[in-house]
């Protein structure tokens, strides 16, 4: 667990890991489980038309929102004016649990 903690990316693996240790069960087990329960939020998130929010409480709300188009956005290389169309694009609003524990201070790190 303090292997993961070091981490600066955590993989879909690290979270099978920590869910077996958590519910007691192997890892091959949760490893399909977690892998189900990310196809199923893909598969939420891909199907919204045009937009859809995902709940989980205690942790956050997933959401596909739309965006507008832009008929005068600039290329920011070749200074062109080009026409973005209108898309989708993923937002996550921590719940009030996680907000909580994110708000502790960090702890010291010594040198």
């Amino acid at each position: 667990m303090a292997d993961e903690a070091l981490k600066s990316t955590i993989t879909k693996k690290d979270v099978a890991k920590r869910t077996a240790k958590i519910v007691g069960e192997k890892i091959y087990l949760t490893e399909k489980v977690v892998d189900g329960v990310f196809q199923a939020l893909r598969e939420f998130m891909s199907e919204a038309n045009p937009e859809v929010r995902i709940e989980i409480r205690d942790f956050g709300v997933f959401e596909v929102k739309k965006t507008k188009p832009k008929p005068k956005a600039r290329n920011p290389k070749t200074g062109e004016i080009i026409y973005v169309p209108a898309r989708r694009k993923t937002h996550f609003k921590a719940g009030k649990l996680l907000k909580e524990v994110l708000k502790q201070p960090l702890p010291l790190e010594s040198k």
